[in-house]
């Protein structure tokens, strides 16, 4: 089932005029099933996921960045849990961006950033990102315009150095309905298991819904390039977003043509001398 998908769909083009609100955030339409047989799809893609990872580690040659943004509760660390469930953690890295330090606002914004790339072998997962810096700061007003308006640039050139140093970088954008997000809120009330979750600061950020809108808009379609795709993931229903971003993954490390490194002709020589001792 998972062939029925097409990710391709959800690229935003480079430079292309982004309207979140034509994109339905509750479309499951790419996929020629039900959520059972989604399920069903993910569980298969995770199983292919692990034994690439391990390649990609082994051949230490390639780097992957995916970076995951949406507004809050769209399901960046759900994503993170189903799609990476059965990797080895050896070679998968969580980076978590939040408020900056006191250390961190010393440099560049894009300093912090810089130094949680993924090295050779490794995939290293953005939750939230670099991005904050052209959607918190600038919904705010924490920057002039002037600033942050550059940044689109900045991050693009950053972006594109990145890939042309090995990585492959694919970035997610899960997007959700307003209505969506409230229930989830109310879902975090509801359940004892999940309050811990809940803000009443991620709460208040639903007054910005329509600026954050427009400040995603704007970053989608001003820094998708072909080196850093974004893809904008209907994520109102959570197996369709895993299904979506597992899909776009897996198909990338594929992609990659990676192989086993070869045992060096002296080295395994000596290894067999020893083995038959």
């Amino acid at each position: 089932m998972a062939s029925a998908l097409h990710p391709k769909r959800y690229i935003v083009e480079a430079g292309a005029k982004v309207n979140l609100a034509k994109i339905d955030p509750g479309d499951i339409s790419g996929f020629e099933g039900d959520k059972k047989a989604g399920e069903k799809a993910i569980d298969a893609l995770i199983h292919k996921l692990d034994p690439m990872q391990e390649l990609l580690y082994a051949e230490h040659k390639h780097k992957i960045l995916v970076v995951l943004q949406g507004m809050d509760s769209s399901g960046k660390d759900g994503t993170i849990r189903r799609v990476f469930e059965g990797v080895n953690p050896q070679g998968v890295r969580v980076a978590h961006f939040g408020k900056p330090s006191e250390v961190e606002l010393d440099h560049d914004y894009l300093w912090r950033a810089h130094t949680q790339v993924p090295g050779k072998g490794e995939i290293v997962i953005f939750n939230r990102s670099h991005y904050e810096s052209v959607l918190v700061e600038r919904v705010h007003g924490l920057v002039p315009k002037e600033v942050w308006n550059r940044r689109f640039k900045q991050i693009v050139d950053f972006e594109r150095m990145l890939a042309e140093e090995g990585a492959t970088i694919l970035k997610f954008f899960l997007h959700i309905s307003k209505k969506e997000q409230a229930r989830r809120f109310q879902e975090r009330l509801d359940d004892p298991t999940k309050q811990w979750k809940f803000s009443y600061l991620d709460y208040n950020e639903r007054s910005f819904w329509k600026e954050y809108t427009r400040a995603y808009e704007e970053a989608l379609g001003k820094t998708s390039s072909d080196n850093a795709p974004w893809y904008i993931v209907p994520s109102d229903h959570a197996w369709f977003r895993d299904l979506v971003v597992s899909h776009v993954i897996v198909k990338s490390l594929e992609d990659l043509d990676m192989h086993y490194p070869k045992l060096n002709p002296a080295k395994a020589e000596m290894a067999s001398g020893k083995a038959s001792t």
